[in-house]
C-alpha cells in the first residue's frame, strides 16, 4: 500500500500564534500517526514562487492522510494556522 503525504508550502504571519497551531496539532499528528519529514530547514527555490517554510508530513496510507486532515482534532489546530499563516497544501499518494 501506498504512503500519503501533506505537503504544506507556509509564510507565517504571525510566529507566536504558529507555535501555537504546531502544539495544537499534536493530538491529531499522533493519533493518525504522522512523521514529520520536513519541518522547515534550508532550501534553495529553484524554480516557481516559493514560501519562507516547507512541511512534508508522512502517514502510512493516503486514507490515513486524509483523515487527519479531515479530523476533528486536526481541525481546531487548523483554524489556528488559517488565522496566522497563508498556506498552500497538498494531500498526495506516494508512489508504490
Amino acid at each position: 500500500m501506498a504512503k500519503g503525504y501533506w505537503v504544506g508550502h507556509v509564510s507565517v504571519d504571525d510566529l507566536e500564534t504558529y507555535k501555537g497551531y504546531v502544539e495544537a496539532g499534536t493530538i491529531a499528528y499522533k493519533k493518525y500517526g504522522a512523521r514529520f519529514l520536513v519541518r522547515g530547514g534550508r532550501f534553495e527555490g529553484v524554480e516557481g514562487e516559493n514560501r519562507a517554510r516547507n512541511v512534508v508530513v508522512e502517514f502510512d496510507s493516503y486514507e490515513q492522510a486524509l483523515a487527519c486532515y479531515n479530523s476533528p482534532e486536526y481541525a481546531a489546530a487548523r483554524k489556528i494556522r488559517q488565522s496566522c499563516a497563508t498556506t498552500d497544501m497538498i494531500v498526495i499518494e506516494g508512489a508504490e
